[in-house]
């Protein structure tokens, strides 16, 4: 008698997105739920709370159908142009204890709110480590609500990282990349005063986070990815004459990488580098990724090309996490005037890096 064959797991491909709904009183309801109207998020599950979402619908005069899940693999029993959520058990108690969090202000910092958007976060891990979940996109969160609610963690990046590690392992090494279409900008800091920043660098930090940048690279399908480093002070430093980290660690870094077989080249001069890289119409690309030591130094190049395409990507974690580039807007919230376009990108990216 034959034996039985056993059905094939499901591929990661076929699993839904898991959207959190960031901050209930800044932009990121109303962004996820004008994404679900035009069909982006028809294969997500929205990790937040039911009345927060509806409210948001509203704000933004929409006629969304909002559907109440279990678990993320409901979400196949939801029609098209469905906004389907989650509400995880601690959101619900959290809810129970402080009352509807749909009551919540817009456009306020409250620990309520910095509470929800954690248990959120938290829930998204577990659901991805449990197999539930294709990849995470996360809503914006504010970092004053976050620390007001006890969280003793700055920011996405550093929740992410902490609830990736196994029980007793160190978190694992994670970097900061914020990309759109014509340039991909990856921090060595991320956040920390300046002074601080400057501090904490390290020649083993430039190492890993090239590292990171060039499996990153590797991951998006490019065969040996050019990594541009970004000098720390004015040209550079102009050999030395302007700062040292360059001759002390950076370029010693690259060196180490460049015998890794990573293809990192540099330092060069900040104020140039970005546009170097920038791969634009009439303009391809010196390089596929600028390496940048601190957070602004970073970031401002590719905000400036536009917030409404910017994705936040969160390298080396265990699972795929993207996030749009802009924060809460708590000036709009509750307008229902929020662009949902960096959010949109962001899920399209994280189909296209999920396995």
């Amino acid at each position: 008698m034959p034996h039985p064959v056993a059905a094939p797991e499901p591929s990661r491909a076929t699993l839904p997105l898991l959207v959190t709904m960031g901050d209930p009183a800044g932009i990121g309801p109303e962004i996820v739920a004008k994404a679900a109207a035009v069909g982006e998020l028809d294969d997500a599950v929205v990790l937040g709370d039911v009345g927060v979402l509806r409210r948001a619908a509203a704000a933004c005069g929409l006629m969304l159908p909002v559907a109440a899940l279990e678990h993320p693999s409901d979400r196949a029993s939801c029609p098209p142009g469905t906004l389907a959520v989650c509400a995880p058990a601690a959101l619900a108690a959290l809810a129970s204890g402080a009352g509807d969090l749909a009551a919540l202000p817009s456009g306020a910092i409250d620990a309520r709110a910095g509470g929800a958007a954690a248990r959120c976060i938290e829930q998204a891990v577990a659901w991805m480590q449990a197999g539930a979940g294709r990849a995470i996109v996360t809503a914006p969160i504010h970092k004053e609500a976050l620390a007001a609610a006890g969280v003793p963690f700055p920011g996405h990046t550093e929740i992410l990282q902490a609830l990736a590690a196994a029980p007793g392992a160190a978190p694992p090494p994670v970097r900061m990349m914020l990309a759109n279409d014509e340039l991909r900008v990856v921090l060595v800091t991320i956040h920390l005063s300046l002074r601080r920043a400057i501090d904490a660098l390290t020649e083993q930090g430039i190492v890993d986070t090239l590292a990171i940048t060039h499996a990153a690279g590797l991951r998006f399908g490019l065969a040996a990815p050019r990594i541009a480093v970004a000098g720390l002070n004015p040209h550079a430093g102009e050999g030395g004459l302007f700062g040292d980290e360059e001759i002390a660690l950076i370029a010693p870094a690259i060196a180490r990488a460049r015998a890794q077989g990573i293809a990192a080249s540099g330092p060069f001069a900040p104020d140039t580098v970005f546009m170097r890289a920038r791969d634009a119409a009439n303009h391809p690309g010196e390089f596929d990724f600028v390496v940048a030591m601190t957070h602004d130094h970073g970031l401002i190049p590719v905000k400036y090309l536009g917030v409404e395409q910017g994705v936040n990507v969160t390298l080396g974690l265990p699972f795929v996490r993207t996030s749009p580039d802009h924060g809460t807007a708590f000036d709009i919230a509750g307008r229902g005037l929020a662009d949902p376009a960096s959010l949109v990108a962001a899920t399209r990216m994280a189909r296209r890096l999920a396995p």
